[in-house]
């Protein structure tokens, strides 16, 4: 079992379904809270809330594995912005609808024809000896005019992505989790957890010889 340092349901169904295939099993704990993060980096931010989360459930006597997200979108035209301050763009009262709505625009305003965008996606690992990993994932694509499709959240309604000639909120749950940068982050992170865990296994015990061993 992995516990998810996240609130936002959204984002916890859709990381429960890139980690389904692996056998990872995902999971809410009930108590945590978030710590205040950063302005400036998503690994970071993932980091400190996976720690935070950890710590917590050290503290009830729980070795526990955590997993944790930080995540935001990239507008080349606003400067990278919202970028980390995804979450509070608008201010910490507005709803996603109201967030679409102030980033069209503001960007509108720009009178720019550059509608650039990217995703970015941070995620941390820490498994219940306080071991960590982290990874990053990214994808490209573009501010549309106006929102399109229901599926998706946050951003996913103006996010349109080339290669599929839609939006993310236009995508079904398994094209969006085949190419998106919370995918990109989870196959990374999947990959670094079955390496370090073939590193542990290879690893020779303290007084214990290689031909001991064999």
């Amino acid at each position: 079992m992995i516990y998810v340092a996240s609130g936002n349901m959204g984002k916890v169904r859709e990381m429960r379904a890139l980690f389904a295939a692996t056998g990872f099993e995902l999971a809410l704990v009930t108590g945590y809270v978030a710590p205040v993060e950063g302005t400036h980096s998503y690994t970071d931010n993932a980091a400190l809330k996976a720690r935070a989360l950890h710590a917590m459930l050290q503290s009830q006597g729980r070795r526990d594995s955590v997993l944790a997200d930080d995540s935001g979108l990239e507008v080349t035209a606003l400067g990278g912005r919202p970028g980390v301050m995804t979450a509070d763009y608008g201010g910490a009262g507005a709803s996603w609808p109201e967030r679409r709505r102030k980033l069209l625009g503001e960007l509108a305003a720009t009178g720019t024809l550059d509608r650039r965008a990217r995703f970015v996606c941070a995620l941390h690992f820490i498994d219940g000896e306080g071991r960590e990993l982290g990874s990053l994932g990214t994808v490209d694509g573009a501010i549309a005019p106006a929102e399109r499709g229901e599926l998706g959240f946050s951003f996913d309604p103006i996010f349109f992505y080339p290669p599929a000639g839609r939006t993310f909120a236009q995508l079904a749950e398994a094209e969006k989790n085949y190419v998106s940068h919370r995918a990109v982050a989870a196959a990374a992170i999947v990959a670094a957890i079955g390496a370090a865990a073939r590193r542990l296994a290879t690893q020779v015990p303290r007084g214990e010889s290689a031909a001991q061993r064999e």
